[in-house]
C-alpha cells in the first residue's frame, strides 16, 4: 500500500494567469482529490454532482454558492455538500481549492 504526501497544498498547482488548471492528486476506489488553480475572475458555473463532496479553499479568496448559500472562502474555509447540491464557484483572486469526493463501495 502506498501513501500519497503532498507537503503544501498551496504549492502543489500553478495558478495559471488564465483560466482553470485541475490536477488529480490520488485517485483510488475509495476518494479522488482534484486541486484546482483558478485565475482570478475564473468560475465553475451552476453544476451538480452524484455523490456528497467536500470543497476547501487552500489559497486565496472565492466566492462559492452552494444551494441558496453564498459563502466568501478563505484560506481554509471548509464546506461538505450533499450529493446533487447545486453550486458554483468565482474565484475573487487568484486561488487554490481542493475537492474530495468520495466513490461508492461496490
Amino acid at each position: 500500500m502506498s501513501i500519497t504526501l503532498i507537503p503544501d497544498l498551496a504549492d502543489a498547482i500553478k495558478i495559471p494567469d488564465k483560466g482553470i488548471l485541475t490536477v488529480t492528486l490520488q485517485q483510488d476506489e475509495h476518494t479522488k482529490l482534484v486541486l484546482f488553480g483558478f485565475a482570478q475572475g475564473q468560475e465553475l458555473s451552476e453544476h451538480t454532482a452524484g455523490v456528497p463532496a467536500l470543497i476547501q479553499q487552500i489559497k486565496g479568496d472565492a466566492q462559492w454558492k452552494l444551494g441558496e448559500e453564498n459563502i466568501t472562502a478563505k484560506s481554509g474555509t471548509l464546506a461538505h455538500m450533499p450529493a446533487k447540491l447545486p453550486h458554483s464557484i468565482t474565484a475573487t483572486t487568484p486561488c487554490v481549492m481542493l475537492l474530495t469526493l468520495p466513490k461508492s463501495a461496490k
